[in-house]
């Protein structure tokens, strides 16, 4: 079971798809694979990066129950919908296919405190027993969730064991949830997103990792066993290496398909298909990736 002490990289799943948008399962296998193989110590699978909204029912429980047959490190899966019926349902289906907790977004009608603290309450008399991360992306979401509404939010519902944080700015929001938890608030799990273009300084403000689907996960494993082996030079050099291909792989509405393609470079799915609708990647954005990823090498080299 999910609980407060997880840590390390959560690495975001694409969800694989045949060139005629049908759900590619071998790739599913692939991907999975390759995520392990890049430093991965947990997987989240079915969120927004995942395509969730374009899925069926069904695919979803494929898609979950191909992945946690396949692993033995923690599966969060990706439960947010529209209506609690639908998100309970989901997320009872996970758990039996041995999920070790969910993921719920808030939905995009929320405006006041008041709101999100009797919507986040709505959610625990839904999951009952199971441990949910809460997400906070507010740039998708269109959700402001101030810090003292997750303190409010964690202190209430003891099933929430994690914050996964892609407020943007945020960094002060870290903080001051670490400090409220030395001030004896109850610490829960904090892994961050953005594409990892802010993880040296979010580890320095007290995250305990990274939940994002950079096409490169092997970058944030590295960067935090550098800055846990007490080496922040070390971590600064490799994340600077990475950074150019980070900073193009955020760019909104293309970020995906420049992941998936990247991927399918790597080998780590067979075809960088995007359901639709989705933004596809033209000769142009091709070329530009491949030099990033020609000169990231170089640089990856240097550092030896």
């Amino acid at each position: 079971m999910l609980d407060e002490s997880a840590k390390g990289v959560f690495t975001i799943a694409v969800t694989p798809f045949l060139p005629d948008g049908s759900l590619d399962l071998d790739s599913v296998d692939r991907v999975t694979d390759f995520y392990l193989e890049q430093g991965a110590t947990g997987l989240t699978i079915l969120g927004m990066m995942g395509e969730a909204g374009k899925l069926s029912a069904g695919e979803s429980l494929a898609v979950i129950r191909r992945v946690t047959a396949r692993v033995t490190i923690p599966v969060v899966v990706g439960v947010s919908a529209a209506g609690l019926a639908p998100m309970q349902a989901l997320a009872v289906e996970a758990m039996q296919a041995g999920a070790a907790g969910v993921m719920v977004a808030p939905p995009h009608t929320l405006r006041s405190d008041g709101q999100i603290v009797s919507y986040y309450h709505s959610v625990v008399e839904a999951l009952g027993e199971i441990p949910w991360v809460l997400q906070d992306f507010p740039l998708a979401t269109g959700v402001q969730i101030p810090t003292s509404v997750i303190a409010q939010i964690v202190a209430d519902c003891p099933t929430c064991v994690m914050l996964k944080h892609e407020d943007w700015p945020g960094l002060d929001k870290i903080s001051a949830l670490r400090a409220a938890s030395e001030a004896g608030a109850r610490r829960i799990s904090i892994l961050c997103g953005n594409g990892g273009l802010f993880l040296p300084e979010e580890m320095a403000r007290g995250a305990d990792g990274a939940m994002t689907g950079f096409a490169y996960p092997e970058m944030m494993a590295q960067v935090i066993a550098a800055i846990e082996g007490g080496g922040a030079d070390r971590a600064q050099d490799i994340f600077d290496a990475y950074l150019p291909m980070a900073r193009y792989e955020g760019q909104p509405g293309l970020g995906l398909a420049i992941r998936k393609y990247t991927l399918a470079k790597r080998g780590a799915i067979a075809h960088p298909t995007l359901r639709k609708p989705g933004a596809a990647l033209n000769a142009a954005g091709m070329a530009e990736v491949d030099r990033l990823a020609a000169r990231q090498a170089v640089r990856l080299a240097a550092l030896g």
